[in-house]
């Protein structure tokens, strides 16, 4: 299975939130998962700790770490990205979201997310509570 965090998945998983489902943690952690964070879920994570609107337990440079240790690669933003970005209805506003979406579309990707706001584009999402 190829997953897709979401950015609060992996701010989830980081701090070891028990707002992840158990399922999430398990494929996140298993390694026949191939498991991706968007770089967009990094520079969204790096917005929100400059404002101070977000809490990590540690700091940004740790999460390269922890991607490191359970083998979660970075996916980069690429032409084909935008340009199925170009495509999608404009149900959800947040960019960021958006381009995860995108990205997903584009490889292949479940997306782990709780927010209910991906189901609207037909997109593969998994979250279990």
């Amino acid at each position: 299975m190829d997953i897709l965090l979401d950015t609060y998945a992996l701010i989830w998983f980081i701090n070891g939130d028990a707002s992840l489902p158990d399922k999430a943690i398990t494929l996140i952690k298993d390694i026949k998962t191939n498991c991706f964070v968007s770089i967009a879920s990094i520079w969204e994570i790096a917005i929100k700790l400059s404002l101070g609107k977000l809490e990590l337990n540690g700091e940004l440079k740790d999460i390269s770490r922890i991607m490191e240790q359970y083998q979660i690669e970075l996916l980069p933003i690429v032409f084909e990205h935008i340009q199925e970005l170009l495509t999608l209805e404009y149900q959800h506003r947040d960019p960021f979201d958006r381009i995860i979406i995108s990205q997903a579309f584009v490889e292949n990707l479940i997306i782990i997310t709780k927010d209910e706001n991906f189901k609207k584009y037909n997109v593969s999402v998994v979250w279990d509570k």
